[in-house]
């Protein structure tokens, strides 16, 4: 174990969640990325189905997660699925959205540790041939706090449409969780989800966030492993 002990603390949604037996292979983003760094890395995934950032606050997950930073830690912010959606329970108007991810960001520096802000990763939606900017209100948001608060930032919701938009409507589709009938024993009728990933999608999608750490050069970068 090297002498350097560093936490990556996983705050977010669905796309970034651990997933259980049953809802597999539905894949977070956060799983293949807990494999990628060297032993002076643990991750600790406290993302959760279906939060956004209000619902997250109110039931109490973002309290446990300060307690325990260290200075060697990160804090990996991702949020804007469910706030954004004014029919969700969950939805966060633009105010409290700005609101609440600065408090993970001043709270997550009190600590001593550092955050890091990203943008959703985006739904697969073409318009003739062409990724739908699905998030541009909240990624806005969130790049505006990131650049305000001067927190270092991935840009995962423009990272993902580039991707979308070099694979094109059909190839893109293995990102994704699509599932034909009685191809998966979770799924028995199918599935077509262009917002959570394939164990596939989820790689690909670790590998943006991991491009991005290296790009905004955070010191973590050098426990990574390829």
């Amino acid at each position: 174990m090297s002498s350097e002990s560093i936490t990556v603390h996983l705050v977010g949604d669905s796309t970034m969640a651990d997933k259980d037996a049953n809802e597999r292979p539905e894949t977070g983003w956060g799983m293949p990325f807990a494999d990628r760094f060297d032993d002076a890395v643990a991750v600790a995934n406290h993302a959760r189905n279906g939060r956004s950032t209000r619902t997250f606050l109110e039931e109490g997950r973002w309290r446990p997660v300060v307690r325990q930073l260290t200075e060697t830690d990160y804090v990996f912010v991702q949020f804007g699925h469910n706030d954004e959606v004014p029919s969700k329970e969950q939805h966060t108007t633009e105010e409290a959205f700005v609101d609440n991810l600065r408090k993970f960001v001043g709270e997550t520096r009190e600590q001593g540790a550092t955050p890091v802000l990203l943008t959703s990763i985006a739904r697969r939606h073409f318009d003739d041939g062409v990724p739908k900017d699905t998030h541009h209100e909240y990624a806005d948001l969130t790049r505006a706090v990131a650049r305000d608060r001067d927190v270092p930032f991935i840009d995962m919701d423009e990272r993902t449409r580039s991707l979308l938009e070099e694979l094109g409507p059909a190839d893109s589709t293995a990102l994704y969780n699509h599932l034909e009938p009685g191809e998966h024993p979770n799924y028995p009728d199918g599935i077509a989800d262009d917002t959570h990933f394939s164990e596939h999608g989820a790689r690909r999608m670790a590998d943006l966030v991991l491009d991005g750490v290296e790009e905004v050069d955070l010191g973590l970068a050098a426990h990574v492993e390829f």
